[in-house]
């Protein structure tokens, strides 16, 4: 089973999820192994998730090498064929894509949770966020 390609990015161009599901199709080994991908695509939210009041831009620093190390480590768990993931950093404004993760594996059992854990990690312990409010 396919495990650990380098899916931790920083680039300019955005992250073409038909693209990436694509290529991963045409993978050896694919149908195999994969019964579903689960896609989180976060966006910059034009409101602040603690008092619900406008935010204007968010500053973003990505920690991209603790983000590979948690991808590297869950892409470890059973069932996981694969875990893309991309963060963007800098200024971004609301409707902005900000966080890609993909996740391929074999049965909704163990896929759903290496998602939402994943995602709750990366956002807790890998991703900075400053926002800076409007009116």
């Amino acid at each position: 089973m396919m495990r650990d390609i380098l899916l931790c990015r920083k680039r300019k161009r955005l992250m073409d999820i038909t693209y990436e599901i694509a290529k991963m199709k045409a993978e050896p080994g694919f149908s195999e192994h994969v019964g579903m991908i689960l896609i989180h695509s976060g966006v910059v939210r034009g409101w602040s998730h603690t008092d619900k009041m406008p935010v204007k831009v968010i500053d973003v620093e990505p920690n991209f090498e603790k983000i590979e190390l948690l991808r590297r480590q869950y892409s470890q768990r059973p069932g996981i064929y694969k875990i893309l993931v991309e963060a963007r950093q800098g200024r971004l404004r609301p409707g902005d894509d900000l966080l890609f993760i993909m996740v391929a594996g074999d049965i909704r059992e163990n896929v759903k949770p290496v998602l939402a854990e994943l995602l709750d990690r990366i956002k807790a312990e890998a991703v900075r966020k400053t926002e800076i409010r409007g009116e």
